[in-house]
């Protein structure tokens, strides 16, 4: 037994250190010069109750360095309880590249069942670039982002995915962001490998040629990861994905702000995962056994369990720091030197919470 949990510990070493030297050489800036003419390009956004964080979000639009005229920003309030909509009709104003639509009570479920993929598929019949932005209510967008989108769309690329940092306020919001530092430094090591992954619904960009050819999101199977799933159909449509790591791409988003609503959210993402292949389910299912695996290893050799844990956690720190460097963002040592403890927590939580015999509760809505 103790040999089977030394070799899983060791694989977290192997893991990180192979992480580290692909991202170092294989990187793959996807930045190419400006095109001569910019094309036409719609921003889709589905939102639901986002009164608090979208005005943040209405601002960097206002902000967005791009043409006007090649610009069109589309909206679905997917039947907001509170302001989302009057907000988004007062930003509207009369404002021709700027629509808004109401998703009613009679339109939910029209197109799917996941109220956002339903009003996202909305969005895309009314679109009419040669390329879709996507992001969320609660984010905030750089100036640079379509631009950057745009230049970073080469060969036979179907998607392109940007990053999202957490906006951090506190521990528990430094912890978020990391994992999000970490899960996406996982994402652009296997892309840049032309593996198969995943989208990134709060930062990325669909061709319209890839969007059509795939079906949209009307056309997905049931589920809540309409991001994974809208992936997934591309690349069976013959289209690749690429990330695109650069601060004129890196889209900032909002921390859980408890630890109920962090389980909720990752509850939704587990179902996801769940229907990922077989060798992502195996790499996702090393990375929470490693914890299991270092605590009976320390309780059976101390001195070399601890020794293993340390150098994980040295690597894992090296991978994410020189990740988030990529973006021009800086990272505290503390941070992530307690990173892994925190992991352990949520790793463990979030498995107990998934098998826990409740419905998936997102935007207000259950799901079975």
């Amino acid at each position: 037994m103790i040999w089977l949990a030394l070799a899983i510990c060791v694989w977290g070493i192997f893991q990180n250190l192979i992480q580290i030297l692909l991202i170092y050489f294989r990187w793959k800036n996807h930045s190419a010069a400006s095109p001569s003419k910019w094309p036409m390009v719609s921003i889709l956004i589905a939102v639901r109750n986002e009164e608090l964080e979208l005005p943040k979000l209405l601002e960097s639009l206002d902000e967005l360095d791009y043409p006007e005229s090649k610009l069109e920003i589309l909206f679905a309030d997917d039947n907001s309880t509170d302001r989302t909509l009057d907000l988004l009709q007062e930003w509207a104003g009369g404002n021709g590249n700027r629509r808004i639509f109401h998703i009613g009570t009679s339109e939910e479920g029209e197109f799917h069942p996941n109220g956002k993929a339903n009003a996202l598929a909305f969005l895309g019949k009314e679109a009419k670039g040669e390329h879709f932005f996507f992001t969320d209510g609660d984010c905030v967008v750089p100036t640079s982002w379509v631009k950057e989108g745009i230049s970073s769309f080469i060969g036979n690329t179907g998607i392109l995915i940007g990053i999202t940092a957490v906006k951090t306020k506190g521990f528990f919001s430094q912890m978020q962001a990391l994992d999000w530092w970490n899960t996406l430094g996982i994402v652009k090591v296997v892309t840049d490998l032309r593996l198969p992954t995943t989208g990134l619904g709060n930062n990325m960009v669909i061709s319209r040629d890839a969007y059509i050819k795939s079906g949209g999101f009307e056309n997905l199977p049931e589920g809540l990861t309409e991001d994974l799933e809208i992936s997934r159909a591309i690349v069976n449509s013959g289209f690749t994905i690429n990330q695109q790591v650069s601060d004129k791409i890196l889209v900032h988003t909002k921390a859980e702000y408890s630890l109920r609503k962090l389980l909720e959210q990752r509850k939704r993402w587990v179902g996801g995962a769940m229907t990922l292949s077989l060798g992502w389910k195996i790499l996702l299912g090393l990375q929470f056994i490693f914890f299991p695996a270092i605590i009976f290893l320390i309780a059976m050799d101390f001195k070399t369990g601890i020794s293993i844990w340390l150098i994980k956690v040295f690597l894992q720190s090296v991978f994410i720091a020189f990740f988030a460097k990529k973006a021009r963002q800086k990272i505290g040592f503390l941070y992530l030197f307690v990173f892994d403890f925190y992991q352990l927590l949520s790793y463990t939580l979030t498995i107990l919470y998934y098998f826990w015999p409740s419905p998936v509760e997102w935007k207000s809505r259950r799901y079975p």
